[in-house]
């Protein structure tokens, strides 16, 4: 989405890629660098990941707010589209759903930090949230169904309330260095299988 677009005008389509690209290139960057500096990190650094000048970002994202979104929803996709993917490619139902945990598990830690920068109340953060739920929870819905008729699992365990108590798991966990989540989740995952066995 280009700023130079103007209504009824038909840019060149290598043009409109390539601010597709670029714009995808400097979400990317954003997320990597939010991961490890927080979401207040310099937009130079930001810059600098990506490969482009500052001037390059504000012109995709006037605000930092608009780049914060737009990171939420790049990393929410980013879990939606993985889904499908590890059922289709992974050996079992289950080793999907556990490898599509971990990724979501890696969304959370990120969305702590892009949560934090969206302030209670926010219209943008409500909408964010609905977003959220409305792609992730058919995904996991998807994986459980999977692993259920593979007899993998047995279990009457809703996603949401799956994704929920994972979620629960993952607060606090950078203020802790001895609580590690994962382990805790691979121990709720292992309590879904017949009899709880690994």
């Amino acid at each position: 989405m280009s700023t130079t677009d103007s209504p009824g005008a038909t840019p060149a389509r290598g043009k409109r890629a390539d601010a597709v690209r670029n714009q995808k290139a400097l979400v990317a960057a954003a997320a990597e660098v939010f991961v490890v500096s927080g979401v207040d990190a310099p937009i130079r650094e930001i810059a600098a990941r990506a490969g482009v000048g500052v001037g390059t970002i504000y012109r995709h994202f006037p605000t930092r707010a608009e780049l914060v979104v737009a990171v939420y929803r790049h990393q929410v996709e980013a879990c939606a589209e993985a889904g499908p993917k590890l059922l289709a490619t992974a050996d079992t139902p289950f080793t999907a759903l556990s490898r599509w945990v971990d990724l979501f598990i890696e969304f959370l830690v990120t969305k702590h930090g892009l949560a934090d920068a969206l302030q209670p109340g926010n219209d943008a953060f409500e909408a964010l949230h609905t977003y959220f739920l409305d792609r992730l929870v058919p995904v996991c819905a998807q994986l459980l169904d999977a692993a259920r008729h593979t007899g993998e699992i047995e279990t009457d365990t809703e996603p949401y309330e799956l994704m929920r108590g994972i979620g629960n798991l993952c607060i606090g966990h950078d203020g802790d260095p001895r609580y590690n989540p994962r382990r805790l989740v691979e121990v709720l995952l292992n309590g879904l299988r017949p009899g709880g066995a690994d």
